[in-house]
């Protein structure tokens, strides 16, 4: 029993010590010296204050603000301690109850706009955590956001066309608009 214990003992403190610190450290000072924005990350820093993050969205409610995707994240929204979708289903009454709010939102912040409202306005993200909507969700509220901040709409539109992101490589992923960087260029626009 002897032979065998202390050979086991000194092989789980071996390899504790790899996986637990060497690897760790290995790896995190890899990712700051190859990707030192990412690996810190990705901080979106204005006057010298971190005011987000690209890879967390945000809670926009502001009518002179882009609306990013429903969170599910709890105890508020885009919690990152908290990531994980609702695991609501098609069928799950819950869902279509929360979407139907969330419709009802939109169309109420903006009543004049009879455009079919795009699914990912009122659907979470896998994650809840979503910083980006589509160019199709982001065009939709343009009208809202021109008229809140006495911009033309052409304007707007702009602003969306030039933060367009198109998919990795073309291949992968959707088209996409990170909602803090819109929101960030909207607030640096002079006033009317």
């Amino acid at each position: 029993m002897k032979d065998i214990f202390r050979p086991t003992v000194v092989l789980f403190v071996l390899l504790s010590a790899i996986t637990g610190i060497v690897y760790p450290l290995a790896v995190t000072g890899v990712a700051r010296s190859a990707f030192p924005e990412q690996a810190a990350g990705s901080l979106v820093v204005r006057d010298g204050k971190p005011v987000g993050s690209t890879l967390i969205g945000q809670n926009f409610t502001d009518p002179k603000h882009f609306w990013g995707r429903p969170s599910a994240t709890a105890p508020m929204p885009y919690n990152g301690g908290a990531s994980g979708g609702a695991n609501q289903g098609p069928l799950n009454p819950a869902l279509a109850d929360a979407v139907k709010a969330r419709i009802e939102a939109l169309r109420a912040a903006d009543p004049g706009n009879d455009v079919p409202v795009p699914i990912d306005l009122v659907t979470a993200s896998a994650s809840g955590l979503d910083p980006d909507i589509s160019p199709a969700a982001a065009r939709y509220q343009a009208p809202r956001i021109a008229r809140a901040r006495n911009l033309p709409v052409e304007q707007v539109l702009a602003m969306i066309d030039a933060r367009a992101e198109k998919p990795l490589f073309g291949l992968f992923g959707e088209p996409r608009v990170n909602v803090l960087a819109l929101n960030l260029a909207l607030d640096a626009q002079p006033a009317p």
